[in-house]
């Protein structure tokens, strides 16, 4: 699930100025449209569209479908997560096509199969598919084209495409398990019985199912025109198709049959949701996130805190500037884990409080500046939104000190989250679970249409749903099961998990500013917060922001993966540092009491398309750490 590690080139310059600094790949430059995600073949499924005329809803459609059909760590089964910028109203719209936990998915089902989270993999890890949907909705409301056009990249890949090695080898290292599911092995390992299972790299990988599958999307699109039907109607026959016709009777067979629990009344009742995002003003740069029900609002939250500094005169990747970015990020993380969770779920989450000035500057003061705090907790937003806090009992029983004025005692550690700074257990399998990725798709156009996306689920090890070709998700294991660790993201039939993907607009005058996403599990909202700061407060480039190297905090709850607590405990003062950082800059942190590790891959492929308005054009940056790749013109 991990990208391979390439080596990092790191700006440590202060980068106070736009001064050029050397980068490993170059910057994209166009002028008409940018296209980037990914996959290579998946950047060119939207330069194809957007050579068609197509805008840059229909191009990031096409780089989404293609993205799902090459593995590139989702499937179609999973989910989807976008921001939109619409030039004619002038608005940032998000969209919400995050499957939901099906039917019989109760806290008791799962503890009485051993489980203290949902499982990572098999049937019963998958919430309803999301990524169709979110497709079928956003080309039908605000792209051009019709689904034929835009999913005909992804049928040409889908009826076979040259096969990387990155993906062809997952495939091989993972084939004991998905030899468990019928399905996955007819899919993934076409040499069964052979020393080498899995396709090689450069073979022609076939994927009939799925084409077949897309296939139908198209005929009931097409049939639907025949009847004179609207194209956006037309688009949604096909959604129609998928979640309430054959397609789901053979999704939830599938399913069923493998051990899950999708009935056909969980896929016609999931709809994917239309929301205003949420957002906060960082020095006269409007930056947007999705809701609570991804940890977007995390990085919202970290930017708020930071507000209150002066980062420039710290100087980039001082020991100090690292100090107060993880123990800023300490603060808004012990908030994301214990009240983020689905809106449309009571109890409904104090999101106003928690994105609220004042609470963060109460944030700020608590920051140690001599020493890591290892307790840092989340704080009561609750006063902020003129509300008593109803789990004050519950944060007290965890053990976590609610004193604001920052003088509390500082010898405690909570009993959930105990793991000892000493003993940080930073492993492979850990590091795993914390960078499980999955892939963006960044596009915008000359008339102004933006898309961020991060979309999910599905990745390899998948169990496909039947004979569909369709890889369902893994994210039921982002659920919680014990309401002492999260009362609002309680597993239960119906409801969205609080998800780590999250894609990001910024707006400075009224005009799109920067728009980027990552992958990389709980690391997202660390690297694209230090991403956008390289570039706000320091004057790099997209593209040297990038590739610039970021720090990683572990002193957080994981959201994927490992079915015990201990698996998922903060590491309090684990900080992962670029292999270039000074013996100053470490030795002073080591005094701060923070463990370190370091490493040449710091962070997920950043992919980022800024607005150059001054020239008219468009820069796009794609980091030098995998696959990820752009085309602009």
């Amino acid at each position: 699930m991990k990208r391979p590690v390439f080596f990092f080139f790191v700006v440590m310059a202060a980068c106070s100025s736009s001064i050029a600094q050397p980068t490993q790949k170059p910057p994209l430059h166009g002028k008409n449209w940018m296209a980037i995600t990914g996959k290579p073949l998946a950047a060119t499924a939207g330069s194809m569209i957007f050579q068609k005329g197509g805008n840059a809803v229909d191009a990031a459609c096409a780089m989404l479908a293609a993205t799902c059909t090459m593995w590139d760590v989702l499937s179609w089964g999973g989910e989807t997560q976008a921001l939109i910028y619409n030039p004619k109203t002038k608005k940032v719209i998000a969209i919400n096509a995050l499957g939901i936990a099906p039917t019989g998915a109760t806290v008791e089902f799962f503890k009485s199969k051993g489980y203290n989270f949902p499982p990572e993999y098999g049937p019963l890890a998958a919430t309803t598919p999301g990524t169709p949907g979110g497709l079928c909705y956003m080309l039908a409301e605000y792209g051009t084209m019709s689904l034929k056009d835009v999913l005909a990249p992804a049928m040409q890949l889908a009826a076979g495409y040259p096969i990387e090695a990155q993906t062809a080898n997952s495939f091989e290292r993972s084939k004991d398990m998905l030899k468990q599911w019928p399905y996955s092995k007819k899919v993934f390992l076409p040499h069964e019985g052979e020393k080498r299972e899995a396709p090689e790299a450069g073979e022609i990988f076939v994927q009939k199912d799925l084409l077949a599958t897309l296939s139908k999307m198209v005929e009931a699109e097409q049939n639907a025109l025949k009847q004179k039907k609207s194209r956006k109607q037309a688009i949604m026959a096909a959604y129609d198709r998928f979640y309430k016709g054959d397609i789901a009777r053979e999704i939830v067979r599938g399913c069923r049959e493998q051990g899950g629990l999708f009935t056909m009344e969980d896929l016609a009742k999931w709809k994917p949701v239309e929301e205003e995002p949420l957002k906060v003003n960082y020095k006269g740069i409007d930056v947007y996130k999705l809701q609570q029900w991804t940890q977007g609002p995390m990085l919202l939250q970290s930017l708020n805190i930071l507000e209150n500094f002066d980062l420039k005169s710290m100087g980039y990747n001082s020991s100090k500037y690292i100090h107060t970015i993880y123990q800023t990020m300490n603060l808004a993380f012990a908030d994301r884990d214990f009240y983020y969770g689905d809106p449309y779920f009571p109890p409904a989450e104090p999101i106003k409080g928690l994105l609220s000035k004042e609470y963060a500057k109460q944030r700020a003061a608590l920051i140690n500046w001599e020493k890591n705090d290892p307790n840092a907790g989340p704080g009561d937003p609750y006063p902020f939104e003129g509300k008593v806090n109803p789990y004050l009992d519950l944060l007290k029983k965890r053990g976590f000190n609610m004193d604001t004025s920052g003088k509390g005692p500082k010898n405690f550690m909570p009993a959930h989250d105990a793991q000892g700074s000493a003993s940080v257990n930073i492993t492979e399998e850990y590091m795993d679970r914390l960078w499980r990725g999955t892939t963006s798709v960044e596009a915008a156009d000359k008339d102004g249409w933006v898309v961020s996306i991060t979309p999910s689920g599905g990745w390899n090890p998948a169990c496909i749903a039947g004979n569909t070709g369709v890889g369902m998700s893994q994210r039921m294991q982002s659920f919680v099961m014990d309401p002492e660790l999260n009362p609002f993201n309680v597993v239960e039939p119906g409801k969205r998990p609080r998800v780590t993907l999250t894609p990001t607009l910024a707006m400075k005058d009224g005009k799109p500013f920067i728009s980027f996403a990552v992958q990389g599990g709980d690391t997202q909202d660390q690297n694209l917060l230090q991403f956008f700061l390289n570039m706000v407060e320091f004057g790099m480039t997209v593209q040297q922001a990038t590739e610039a190297a970021n720090i990683n905090s572990n002193q957080l709850w994981l959201s994927l993966g490992g079915t015990k607590t201990d698996d998922r405990k903060p590491r309090p003062g684990s900080i992962l540092l670029s292999s270039a950082t000074p013996e100053n800059v470490r030795e002073e942190l080591k005094k701060m009491g923070y463990t370190i590790s370091t490493g040449n891959r710091t962070s997920g492929p950043i992919n980022a398309i800024y607005f150059d308005w001054k020239h008219g054009s468009l820069w796009g940056g794609s980091s030098n750490n995998g696959e990820d790749y752009g085309i602009g013109w």
